[in-house]
């Protein structure tokens, strides 16, 4: 491809609606242009990127015994709510109405059509097992697209389903499915973690996430780098820390502090000169059951998505002011664990079993309360883990520190079990004649996410940096005179040959300076470079330079040169 004939709109400063690193680069390089806000048109040299990360992916999905297909991207509402699942995603389903009134929404993702079409024509043991899966557009209504195609509106994912006949096969099928994910994603060059993560509103019995790890990750992954322990911010545990709350003074009853003024941890615990892990603080919630009191130690903070989940509620949001004065009797900043009206549960953490006696606020203004003891002054009606793990924290295996690491969610894979073949009343007759549901899996990859985390990690001061199996061109062969007779006859020379050789070659033929050139093709991220310039036709040498490592090797001849070319962008 000729640079002169193709559209490569780039861009000489970093666009201010970016701020990760890869989501300036693709702006700048030409890769992607925002349509709206998280809507993208992939440009020709993304498309290109894309396509060819969508062929290894699709490599080895085949090679996994997967077979390809394609659905909808419209679909019915009715399906969703056969699922009960129109409620779950809120409004990050688009919905919308077709001419007969009919209600309808853009795929957020696939489960219930995939299970609707099997139920109508699977129906044997004989046919199973079976997965299926697509390279497709999904749409989600975020309220707040960012990053780039990192958390973008309308994205490209590839889905997987599997269906067996019972739990056995479906193991199989997830571990069939999770080495698939590991060839793709060591061909890219990754390092990469998988860890037991939330399901969400896919929901089923077990998942885990394909984990990238980045400074600029919007995740967070606790690892421990002593047992190779780790889970997502959402499903980790951890045996706390090694430091004990004081017991105060044992008292037979509960103190008042006065703490005029002071009402937050840290306030308080300045004031009197307590360590905050000695405080026992009440936060209240209101969900779709009611009130819901949450206690957790002083220095920590709730994780809202475990707190759902050992209350058993699905939307919960901190209560109003006014709910916390009535519920309390005293102002924010003041609530208690003990005499609340109006709850409809209590739930602690585990760690406040550590100690039996605590300072806890004392639903009276510019009152806290020492020697509260639980058991005797309050008894929670749920204990469990609701606390985010902390850095430091020891594990819960071999009792290691704990890290918190900022990492890139490119893959997520889930046992379902029946969930949506019990909504759906799919099933099928097994050997003995009976009806039974199938035994489901589902596996994502985020495509242009996965792009982009790329170009996150392997991007240079230069620019772009991809790996040659995805990179948008193998090789540029840049002419450093286009307008300078031998320069260009050897130029375009190395151009035939290397298109001939099937090499994926870009020529810049541009009529612009070699430093323009030169590093605008750099930006665009090709691997290799051929620079032919006056050295080339005087010395009847020819330079070849890799843009990792940023070596340069010298070729003799053009034979020589069209063979190392092939040795290096040939797959491994």
């Amino acid at each position: 491809m000729r640079y002169s004939n193709f559209f490569i709109p780039s861009l000489k400063e970093d666009p201010k609606e970016a701020v990760l690193k890869s989501h300036k680069l693709l702006l700048r390089a030409g890769y992607v242009r925002q349509l709206s806000g998280g809507i993208y048109t992939y440009l020709p040299l993304g498309l290109r990127s894309l396509k060819k990360l969508e062929e290894i992916i699709r490599q080895e999905m085949n090679l996994a015994g997967a077979v390809e297909l394609s659905m909808p991207f419209v679909q019915p509402l009715e399906l969703w709510k056969e699922s009960g699942r129109d409620e779950d995603y809120g409004k990050e389903l688009l919905r919308f109405k077709d001419r007969q009134e009919r209600d309808f929404c853009l795929a957020p993702t696939y489960e219930e059509v995939i299970t609707d079409l099997v139920k109508r024509n699977i129906k044997s043991y004989k046919e199973l097992p079976l997965t299926l899966y697509q390279i497709h557009l999904k749409f989600r209504d975020e309220m707040r697209p960012r990053f780039g195609l990192m958390r973008a509106k309308e994205f490209i994912m590839k889905d997987a389903y599997s269906f067996d006949i019972d739990e056995e096969g479906l193991d199989k099928s997830y571990k069939a499915m999770r080495g698939a994910y590991e060839n793709i994603f060591r061909r890219l060059g990754f390092k990469f973690n998988f860890i037991k993560a939330e399901s969400g509103e896919i929901g089923g019995s077990y998942s885990e996430e394909l984990m990238v790890f980045s400074e600029y990750g919007e995740d967070k992954v606790i690892s421990c780098e002593v047992c190779g322990y780790s889970a997502s911010v959402n499903e980790a545990s951890s045996a706390g820390d090694a430091r004990k709350p004081l017991d105060s003074c044992r008292q037979p009853k509960m103190a008042e502090l006065v703490t005029p003024g002071k009402k937050s941890v840290e306030e308080v615990s300045a004031y009197l000169k307590i360590d905050k892990i000695c405080f026992a603080k009440t936060i209240i919630y209101d969900s779709e059951k009611g009130f819901i009191a949450a206690v957790i130690r002083g220095d920590r903070e709730i994780n809202e998505h475990k707190l759902k989940k050992a209350a058993g509620v699905k939307n919960l949001a901190l209560a109003k002011e006014e709910d916390v004065e009535r519920i309390t009797g005293a102002p924010c900043g003041y609530a208690g664990p003990f005499g609340l009206k109006d709850i409809s549960l209590s739930v602690a953490d585990e760690e406040i079993n550590n100690s039996e006696y605590w300072v806890t606020g004392g639903n009276k203004k510019d009152t806290h309360m020492a020697n509260v003891k639980v058991g005797r002054d309050f008894n929670p009606d749920i204990i469990s883990n609701i606390r985010n793990v902390q850095e430091g924290d020891r594990c819960l295996i071999c009792s290691g520190g704990l890290k918190v690491k900022n990492a890139i969610e490119l893959g997520h894979i889930f046992k379902l079990g029946t969930k949506y073949s019990s909504a759906f009343d799919a099933k099928f007759l097994d050997e003995k004649g009976e009806n039974k549901y199938f035994a489901m899996g589902c596996y994502g990859i985020g495509v242009g996410r996965t792009l982009q985390a790329l170009i996150e990690v392997f991007s240079d001061e230069t620019g772009i940096n991809l790996p040659v199996s995805v990179s948008p061109f193998s090789v540029a062969v840049v002419s450093i005179n286009i307008e300078d007779k031998e320069i260009s006859y050897i130029s375009e020379k190395i151009y035939a040959g290397l298109k001939s050789s099937g090499v994926d070659v870009l020529f810049d033929d541009r009529k612009l300076s070699a430093g323009v050139k030169l590093k605008d093709i750099d930006l665009i991220g090709i691997p290799y470079k051929i620079v032919v310039g006056n050295r080339t036709v005087k010395d009847k040498k020819y330079e070849l330079e890799m843009k990792m490592g940023k070596k340069k090797e010298v070729l003799e001849d053009l034979n020589s040169l069209y063979k190392r070319v092939l040795e290096l962008v040939s797959p491994k």
